[in-house]
């Protein structure tokens, strides 16, 4: 079988990870089915990389920075370079760009370097997710966002990265909602939980991690955000298909005059679930697990690459709500929230950085435009699985 899934993992040191992702694959039969991009920096051991993955006897490449700018030359794209940030997480959306440019590619797989697989079939989880039919359970809060940790809330009280304060101590209420069509598959974590620097200095912690570690008994059946709820998208363990490329650009932080950094995955996701809302889509979330194990770092670091955005994370949701109900596709309901972005007449702290942002999607749109493998606005094609 030839490599239907770009496997994108953003690393500066700990690629190693890569190689028990590659056994669990191979263990459950999907190993063929893979090709690897290693999205890393000029300063970093690529050789080893390129090595690791010769070793594995996996497809894949290395992407540095000077690499990315010689296949943005080859693909006439070079004006676009500035999309994607340097030695920033945001930098996966250069393997969201070779994706597109690569159309044998039906499904994209994020996996972050400080994570491990379960001894369960990782991949292959994901795919049943991706092709899944039915009923599931749907959550709802009358705060209109959906805690991802809400399962065992009441013994570990946690909320995950990029949750609004505003929407804490919500109601929440799950039924059933029956699917027709997944387009992201959200793997949650055990080990150290996703949280914002805040939450992790509220658990006591200094060191960036959290004292409080979530379990698999945290964890319970697979659900989705009913329609018009928003929830929190983190890529650290995620499966797509193809088609929400063009609504799924990981925003451009840390290298801006805000110096806003740690939303990238967050914002991209309210994006992403208010497209899904418009198309007719799901996120599902709950499995495969992953284990993450966050290397320790000053708490405070991450703070302060998170509160030039603490009170636009509180709104930025509220500005795209309306945005795109007439649309039809995901490029076209990207496009709407753009110009919602860049037309906000809001006064937020730092509130600029949304036109700023707004601007970096259009531009976004445009870019796979001239990658030219495919209509960018186009509504999504029928389900062929």
């Amino acid at each position: 079988m030839s490599a239907d899934t770009c496997v994108i993992v953003p690393t500066i040191r700990e690629f190693e990870c890569v190689r028990e992702y590659v056994e669990n694959a191979r263990e459950y039969g999907h190993a063929d089915r893979l090709h690897f991009v290693l999205v890393t920096e000029d300063f970093c051991d690529t050789d080893a990389m390129r090595a690791m993955l010769d070793d594995l006897d996996v497809v894949g490449e290395v992407f540095d920075g000077s690499r990315r700018e010689a296949w943005y030359e080859a693909q006439g794209i070079e004006e676009f370079s500035h999309l994607v940030p340097a030695a920033s997480h945001a930098e996966t959306s250069f393997g969201l760009l070779y994706l597109w440019a690569h159309p044998e590619f039906d499904f994209g797989v994020f996996i972050d370097d400080d994570t491990l697989p379960h001894e369960t079939d990782f991949f292959g989880r994901h795919y049943r997710n991706l092709a899944y039919e039915g009923e599931v359970a749907a959550v709802e809060s009358d705060e209109r966002w959906v805690n991802v940790l809400y399962q065992n809330f009441d013994d570990h009280g946690l909320y995950p990265r990029g949750y609004p304060y505003s929407a804490m101590d919500e109601t929440v209420e799950v039924g059933t909602e029956a699917v027709e069509r997944v387009v992201a598959s959200q793997g949650l974590w055990t080990n150290v939980p996703d949280l914002d620097a805040v939450r992790i200095l509220m658990d006591g912690d200094l060191r960036g991690q959290a004292r409080t570690r979530t379990t698999r008994e945290d964890y319970g059946e697979e659900f989705v955000a009913v329609r018009g709820q928003y929830l929190t998208v983190c890529s650290m363990n995620l499966a797509f298909r193809r088609e929400v490329v063009p609504a799924f650009y990981q925003l451009p932080m840390d290298d801006n005059p805000w110096d806003v950094g740690r939303f990238d995955d967050i914002w991209s996701g309210v994006f992403l679930k208010r497209a899904c809302d418009i198309v007719g889509t799901q996120i599902l979330n709950g499995y495969p697990l992953c284990e993450h194990n966050k290397a320790p770092r000053s708490t405070f670091d991450d703070l302060n690459n998170e509160v030039p955005a603490l009170e636009l994370n509180e709104h930025v949701w509220e500005v795209v709500d309306d945005a795109g109900e007439d649309t039809d596709s995901y490029g076209e309901a990207f496009a709407a929230m753009a110009d919602a972005l860049v037309t906000h007449e809001n006064d937020y702290n730092n509130s600029e950085f949304l036109t700023f942002v707004g601007e970096h999607m259009r531009e976004w749109l445009d870019c796979l435009d001239a990658l030219g493998t495919e209509p960018v606005r186009a509504a999504p094609a029928p389900a062929d699985d």
